[in-house]
């Protein structure tokens, strides 16, 4: 009997230790899909007067949900936004397409709840700005002037403030496009892989200018300028850079293409390049480019005027070449900016003209998007940030 009672108890104890890591196992389970969170960042043309700039939704990873969190309100035309690298501050230009100088508004971030707080301004040395760029260490950020044709930088302060601007380099040429290239216009710029250099897109000289990035020189942080001749005509608008470093992708607004460069000895080398519109235009404004978080699929937006549409391209990792994949539209006017979530699920498109953002799920495997029926409505969105916190 004794045997009988000893052999239940060990029954017991193993049953009860066998719940206690299911529930466990469970509640990790269950803990593992609300232990992060993921912010949605809209900037906005504002009619060049005071108003919603700036709006914070809550993204749900899983669904496509988007829910407004906090809004930024009497500020104007902050049309291009740009997070920190580790998402603490965002940063956005301010009085973008003024008659008088634009600013950069730095601001923290309170991820829990979504709010911004403002940290403060500067002025940006020029008329227009049209694109931040913050290098791999977070310490300086760097704005891109249209049409002030410039660059200015910025030293970024610990506690995600900004310094006044340390540098501002103006340019002065033009290109072949009489209405668009009488004179330079720096309309964005990227930092290498490696935080080796500065590339700045030269829409109105259809050149891709190039500097050395010196962190230790207080007044002259960019330094060394060369550049790079594209095509006349083509107008290169934005960049980026593979996520293997080893490649660049362009798109240029003017001729409507895709360009690929090969990165090496801190310099671009033209490889090929390809149509991002599905059929030829007699005007072409081709305007963002991005990658997706794993390397094998490219997408570009065309905003009309006869197709707003997002391109799909697959990506040769060896030699940086595209095939095209295919062509989605918008679903809206206008496609200024979009933006992929850090899990590569879903393609968000900010359509400026017709004030809606269009979510589409992707397909890791063909780089395909679907359209989601639920849309964002705001007024003429032109750029989005979206980055992945950890609670």
């Amino acid at each position: 009997m004794n045997l009988y009672f000893s052999v239940v108890r060990k029954i017991q104890k193993k049953s009860i230790w066998f719940l206690v890591l299911t529930i466990g196992f469970g509640f990790l389970i269950s803990c593992s899909h609300h232990d992060s969170k993921t912010l949605l960042f809209v900037g906005s043309f504002t009619d060049k007067k005071p108003g919603e700039g700036i709006h914070v939704y809550e993204f749900n990873n899983n669904t496509g949900e988007a829910t407004l969190k906090f809004t930024v309100d009497r500020i104007t035309n902050t049309s291009f936004l740009r997070l920190s690298p580790n998402g603490k501050n965002l940063y956005s230009v301010v009085d973008s397409q003024m008659d008088y100088n634009g600013k950069v508004a730095a601001f923290s971030v309170d991820y829990k709840t979504g709010e911004l707080f403002l940290l403060n301004t500067q002025d940006c040395g020029g008329r227009n700005p049209a694109h931040l760029q913050i290098d791999k260490t977070g310490k300086y950020l760097v704005n891109s002037n249209y049409t002030d044709p410039s660059l200015s930088v910025f030293r970024i302060n610990n506690d995600g403030s900004l310094n006044p601007y340390n540098q501002l380099i103006t340019f002065k040429d033009s290109s072949i496009v009489k209405e668009r290239q009488e004179t330079a216009h720096i309309h964005s710029s990227n930092f290498s892989p490696d935080n080796n250099m500065l590339f700045a897109q030269d829409l109105g000289s259809d050149k891709i200018r190039s500097f050395k990035l010196v962190p230790e020189n207080q007044d002259t942080t960019l330094q060394n300028e060369n550049s790079l001749k594209t095509k006349p005509g083509s107008g290169p608008r934005h960049f980026t850079f593979h996520p293997n470093g080893k490649f660049g992708f362009g798109i240029t607004e003017l001729s409507g293409k895709i360009t690929v460069y090969n990165y090496k000895n801190n310099s671009l080398e033209f490889i090929e390049d390809y149509p991002s519109y599905q059929q030829n235009q007699a005007i072409y404004r081709a305007a963002d480019i991005h990658i997706s978080p794993d390397g094998k699929f490219l997408y570009t937006s065309n905003r009309g005027p006869e197709e707003d549409s997002i391109a799909i391209f697959s990506i040769n990792l060896d030699n940086g070449k595209l095939s095209l994949v295919g062509h989605e539209s918008t679903f809206g006017q206008h496609p200024r900016n979009f933006a992929i979530t850090p899990d590569g699920k879903f393609l968000l498109v900010a359509n400026q003209f017709s004030s809606n953002i269009v979510i589409f799920r992707r397909d890791f495997k063909t780089g395909k998007l679907q359209k989601l029926s639920k849309e964002i409505s705001v007024n003429s969105p032109a750029s989005l940030q979206i980055f992945t916190y950890n609670l």
